[in-house]
């Protein structure tokens, strides 16, 4: 913990604030919406994860890693629309 930088810990903070605002806001939408249409929609964070690493990170999307995230994509559509 010592060898933390200050702006170690600003991310830190940062990364805190926004997990402690998305359940916030996750627990918001379940009680305004149905569980079955909120809880998936929140399971595509994780594709987004990997579009943003993509695009911002320059991360290379292999075969696997595409397959997976349009998997998690169709999987949410169909929770959603089934």
């Amino acid at each position: 913990m010592g060898s933390l930088t200050p702006r170690n810990w600003l991310f830190l903070a940062l990364s805190g604030g926004a997990t402690g605002l998305s359940w916030i806001f996750y627990f918001r939408a379940l009680q305004l919406g149905q569980v079955s249409q909120v809880a998936p929609v929140d399971k595509l964070s994780v594709a987004l994860a990997i579009v943003l690493s993509v695009v911002f990170l320059g991360e290379k999307l292999t075969p696997h890693v595409a397959a997976g995230a349009a998997l998690i994509i169709i999987g949410t559509l169909v929770l959603i629309w089934g």
